[in-house]
């Protein structure tokens, strides 16, 4: 298994999850030199692999330093390392576009172009043959299907055994997409990309508040920016020191849920930069400092994405700096 924590761990803090990573985990996977970079001046020793490969020739010589894992994906990156006059042999990873057509050769490109990584002698002999799903998640989609067989074909074409395909729908549904090194990302934060699956995953991230102020107001007051909320009956109305300017999405609409004294409240008006308002009248004995939950235990990040037509991913990456973070256990 080799966790992914780019984009700050999935905005969990990069540091803290190899931290806590550490003891187990053989590699990481982030999405470029820079993330890499990060891990290492936090002392982590792992290798490292950058899942988009080097962008500047410099970064092969960074790389090999700091052992890195090079993702080699397209005809620059590929010219870049057999052109190169390096001191030691890097370790490649040999991406495939088997179907999803964001990254990666084509398939019948890969013989000729395992064949050259073969004979450089910069690369070192265990390249791994990897590819990304485009739709595991979804187990109608016949999509992946096709991808593991596709794999399959090329696997038994370069003659290898080394090889990476799934990620965390793969894990989960996928056995035979299973391979020498697994890439698990959203699960290892404790969520599920199938949902209908019934995994005992726990949230890592768990989002929280407290109510900062209360009002009352009548039936046809609008609240919040552009009034696009008016109560149709007298109202309280609960303000959460929480906005986009904290990660919570701009884009969620009227009845998403958050959690107010263990109770789901709907969330009313438009979310400004530091704040959201939430109808509280149902609930009982709500006051400045009532414990609020936006996401976590309660309410999965999931369904928050759901609501600002997003997914969880998103919601979960910008989680920005400011955020104050608690790390427990």
């Amino acid at each position: 298994m080799i966790p992914v924590i780019k984009a700050n761990a999935y905005g969990h803090g990069a540091e803290q999850c190899a931290a806590a990573l550490a003891g187990v985990a053989p590699a990481f996977a982030v999405a470029c030199i820079e993330e890499a970079i990060q891990l290492r001046e936090t002392g982590i020793n792992q290798p490292i692999l950058l899942l988009e490969g080097a962008f500047e020739v410099i970064e092969l010589q960074i790389a090999l330093e700091n052992n890195f894992y090079l993702m080699i994906e397209n005809q620059r990156q590929l010219e870049m390392l057999l052109e190169a006059k390096l001191s030691r042999r890097l370790n490649v990873w040999l991406k495939v576009d088997s179907g999803m057509h964001r990254l990666g050769f084509a398939p019948e490109q890969v013989s000729a172009v395992w064949q050259a990584l073969s004979e450089s002698p910069n690369v070192a002999s265990d390249v791994v043959l990897t590819s990304h799903f485009s739709s595991a998640e979804d187990l109608q989609s016949p999509a992946t299907p096709k991808q593991i067989a596709l794999m399959k074909t090329l696997v038994d074409e370069v003659g290898t055994a080394i090889t990476s395909l799934a990620n965390s729908a793969g894990l989960i549904a996928w056995p035979e997409s299973h391979g020498t090194w697994n890439r698990p990302g959203y699960m290892i934060y404790g969520r599920n990309p199938l949902c209908e699956n019934d995994l005992d995953l726990r949230p890592v991230m768990r989002f929280v508040s407290k109510v900062s102020s209360i009002r009352s107001v009548q039936k046809g007051d609008s609240v919040g920016y552009n009034g696009v909320w008016t109560a149709k009956r007298t109202s309280t109305i609960a303000t959460i020191p929480v906005g986009y300017g904290d990660g919570y999405p701009r884009t969620a609409k009227a009845g998403t849920p958050v959690l107010v004294n263990g109770v789901r409240a709907p969330l009313v008006g438009t979310v400004s930069m530091d704040m959201i308002l939430v109808d509280v009248t149902d609930i009982d004995n709500v006051q400045i400092g009532s414990n609020v939950e936006l996401w976590g235990e309660n309410i999965t990040v999931d369904e928050i994405g759901d609501c600002s037509s997003s997914n969880g991913y998103e919601v979960l990456t910008r989680m920005p700096a400011r955020v104050l973070r608690e790390y427990r256990d």
